[in-house]
This record gives C-alpha cells, sequence and structure tokens, in this order.
C-alpha cells in the first residue's frame, strides 16, 4: 500500500463581490415591492409582510462579511435577483470546466507538477450544470490528461469524500496522481429572495492534487494519515430540483423547494454533535489525541457552528490560527470552504504538525482527513 500525499492546493476566486451592504439594499428593495404589489392581502392578514434585512443581522447569524460571485448585476437586480450568465455552445468549454481548470493549474503549480503525471480527475460539487458528460471529463480533456475522470455529489462534504476516493485508488496502485477539483456556483441554486438564506453563499472552484509519496517532489506537502467519512439521511437541507421535474404537475413553475432550503436550527442542533464525535472517533482510532492537533480546517458554513465544534474537539476554545476562519469573505462556498482554508493556513505549519481537515453538510454527510506535514 502507497503512502499518499497532498502535494498542491489551487484556490480560483472570482473577481466580483457583493458586500452585506450591497446586499441588504438589493433585498430590502424586493420585498418591500413586493409588500406594496400584496398591501391589501397584508391588511386583510391573508398574508404576511416580507421582513427586511440588515447588516447586523447576517454577521450574527453566520459570520459573513462578504462574498465572491461569477455574476454580481442580476444578483443586486430586484426584478432578477439571481445570477446571469451567457449561454455557451457545447463547443466551449463549460463554466464549472472553466473553473476547474483554472484551479487546477494553480494546484499543479504549487505541487511541481504538469497535466501529463496526472493519472485522473474527480469533480467533486455540490451541484453539477449538467447530467452528462461528466465535468471531469471535460476537465481532463481540458487539461490534456490521460487517463479517467467522474463527478460525484455529496453536497458541501463532496471535497473530502472525493480526497477519500482518490487516496484509497493511490494507496491501491490503480493511479498515481488524481487531481480533485470542487468548482462550487453556490450563487445559482441560493434563493437570493429569502431573507433566511439569502446571505449565505459565495462562488470559488478548488483543486487539490494527491499522489504517491515516493513520487511527489513538492517540498510542502501533507501525508494523508487516515480518511473517514459518515452519512445520515436527513431532509433538514434539500434540494428538489431535477431530472423528473418536468414529470410532475406545476413543477416546473417557480417553486421554493427547487432551489436551496434548509432548517437551519435544526442542522446547528444536530450536525455539530456528530461533527464533534466523527472527528473525536476518527483521532482515537488512530491513537491520537486532541492535543496533538496543531490545525483545524472545517467546513465553512457558519462561525457559530464552528467554534463550538473547536471546543468539542479540542476542549478548550481554540486559540487564534488553531481553526482559522475564511467564511467571513467568502461566505458559505460548500465542499470547497474547508479546502480554502486549508490551502490559505497550512504552510506556516512545521514537519510533523497534525491537522484536521472536515467537512460536513446536507446529506447529512461528514469527512474527516487527517494530514501531517511532511
Amino acid at each position: 500500500m502507497h503512502k499518499v500525499v497532498i502535494s498542491g492546493t489551487g484556490v480560483f476566486t472570482p473577481e466580483q463581490s457583493i458586500s452585506n451592504a450591497e446586499l441588504v439594499e438589493a433585498f430590502n428593495t424586493y420585498a418591500t415591492r413586493q409588500n406594496e404589489i400584496h398591501a391589501d392581502g397584508i391588511a386583510a392578514g391573508t398574508r404576511e409582510p416580507m421582513t427586511m434585512s440588515n447588516e447586523d443581522f447576517i454577521v450574527r447569524a453566520s459570520g459573513i462579511e462578504r462574498r465572491h460571485v461569477l455574476n454580481k448585476s442580476g444578483i443586486l437586480d430586484p426584478d432578477i435577483m439571481h445570477p446571469v450568465l451567457p449561454e455557451r455552445s457545447d463547443d466551449e468549454l463549460s463554466v464549472m470546466a472553466e473553473l476547474a481548470v483554472k484551479a487546477a493549474m494553480l494546484a499543479l503549480a504549487k505541487a511541481g507538477r504538469t497535466a501529463s503525471e496526472v493519472d485522473a480527475v474527480i469533480c467533486a460539487a455540490s451541484n453539477h450544470e449538467r447530467a452528462y458528460p461528466a465535468i471531469a471529463i471535460e476537465v481532463q480533456q481540458a487539461l490534456g490528461i490521460e487517463g479517467f475522470g467522474f463527478d460525484m455529489n455529496v453536497a458541501c462534504s463532496s471535497a473530502t469524500f472525493g480526497i477519500q476516493a482518490a487516496a484509497d485508488m493511490i494507496r491501491s496502485g490503480s493511479a498515481r496522481a488524481i487531481l480533485i477539483v470542487n468548482p462550487e456556483i453556490c450563487s445559482a441554486h441560493l434563493e437570493w429572495r429569502d431573507r433566511d438564506c439569502h446571505f449565505i453563499f459565495g462562488d470559488v472552484c478548488t483543486a487539490v492534487l494527491l499522489e504517491r509519496d515516493d513520487l511527489a517532489t513538492a517540498a510542502d506537502r501533507f501525508e494523508i494519515v487516515s480518511t473517514r467519512c459518515l452519512t445520515q439521511f436527513s431532509n433538514n437541507i434539500r434540494n428538489n430540483n431535477g431530472f423528473l421535474r418536468r414529470t410532475r404537475e406545476g413543477h416546473m413553475a417557480d417553486r421554493r423547494d427547487m432551489l436551496f432550503r434548509q432548517e437551519g436550527r435544526k442542522v446547528f442542533k444536530q450536525v455539530v454533535p456528530i461533527v464533534a464525535d466523527l472527528i473525536l472517533t476518527h483521532l482515537a482510532d488512530e491513537n491520537i489525541a486532541p492535543a496533538h492537533l496543531s490545525r483545524l480546517w472545517l467546513h465553512q458554513a457558519n462561525k457559530g457552528m464552528n467554534d463550538l465544534i473547536g471546543v468539542k474537539v479540542l476542549g478548550r476554545e481554540p486559540q487564534a490560527g488553531e481553526q482559522p476562519n475564511i467564511l467571513q469573505d467568502y461566505a458559505n462556498t460548500s465542499s470547497a470552504g474547508s479546502i480554502i482554508a486549508f490551502s490559505k493556513y497550512s504552510d506556516d505549519l512545521a514537519p510533523g504538525s497534525l491537522g484536521v481537515i472536515c467537512s460536513f453538510g446536507a446529506g447529512y454527510s461528514v469527512g474527516s482527513v487527517i494530514v501531517r506535514k511532511v
């Protein structure tokens, strides 16, 4: 069995960003218009008025201050309230593949590798812009990789589950190096007209290169000590959009359940103990005490959740730098969040340092990856 390392990571960040102030202004304009349109129903008590949003509410609820997006103008237009992305022909590189290629090139450069030295591509993301052909195969062709590729979706845990799948293949000898890409265009499945969630998501793409340690040349790399995945079915985070939509009467209409929706309080209460227990059990099975961890790179969905998980895992309040957050600048980027944190806050660790990359989200799903700085 071969030892597996993370030899390179890459983060592609869209140029456009939206501040909380901009988002609140657009939402409140939309909400005011809706209240005016339905003024009679509101006065009669047959319809609830839309509640205005505000910056303090967003920061208190999530810790998010801004987010990057592929298209800002459509989201902030009260008449549109979603990103507007031009249609591409089948002969053009798809949007997801374009983002993936950009992030992949960064990861390859950091690892000191060329695409010709990679055997496979896994596109692991919470949504895919088409059913087939696989985005991963399109990325494979765009990069000039000989081998294979496939897509996978485990919502916010897609990246860590992708790492486990790639690590298992490399350990067993079926591949030498595998590229995992996570193009997350979360702005396209968010309901920007819903006050409870209109601030949650942003867009980004991350990439991770895994390879055999004995073949790796990168000076800074992390051994994958162990991986663990867990799923437990829940409807508390759900999106009903799918290929059977047109077979059901009324489902092609503008329906709230065809975009991201969640029972936020239930998710917080149920997911935090599941995540903490998985990390602690995973560490115990590897004979690693939490006190020996130098860093936790957690899923970037909610600062409150991360703070509580950190306390449960470490048995104390995490010190500055032990549990880096990036969601204040990126918002929730689904499966990419923990990888952004790892990519930005791992180079400073000393050889031998231990850490955990952990994602969690819809499914429910939780992925834990224990790494050691080589």
